[in-house]
């Protein structure tokens, strides 16, 4: 299982990078491998202003059908049209296959979400 220092990690195993006030993020190593082969993405519309915990995306692959929950609030700013034609990207490498970058309305939100240190323990 690959977890990168440089990250945020949810306890619903999504992954956060922030680069100023925009913060992209996807779904985990240990997420994508428990899900099985991904097979569809669905993201949500550009400009959508999307809560803390909200369920924003869906994944579904061969196994199950998972709600990917925001890891912060904000606006949506940008989507990965990529993953809409090919979702298996998830699965060759979950860190670079981001599913949306948010415009942060509330940078503090950052502070409850997990180091890669403490999310591998919630992992073992």
């Amino acid at each position: 299982m690959k977890i990168l220092n440089e990250l945020k990690y949810s306890k619903s195993h999504e992954w956060v990078r922030v680069e100023g006030n925009k913060a992209y993020f996807g779904i985990t190593d240990y997420a994508q491998d428990h899900l099985g082969e991904v097979v569809f993405a669905d993201l949500p519309e550009q400009g959508r202003e999307i809560k803390i915990e909200e369920a924003v995306a869906v994944v579904e692959s061969v196994k199950a059908v998972a709600d990917i929950f925001s890891p912060i609030s904000g606006t949506v700013v940008e989507v990965n049209e990529e993953l809409l034609d090919n979702p298996a990207e998830i699965n060759t490498d979950p860190y670079k296959s981001w599913f949306m970058a948010v415009e942060m309305s509330d940078q503090s939100e950052l502070d409850a979400l997990l180091s890669a240190t403490d999310y591998e323990k919630i992992c073992e």
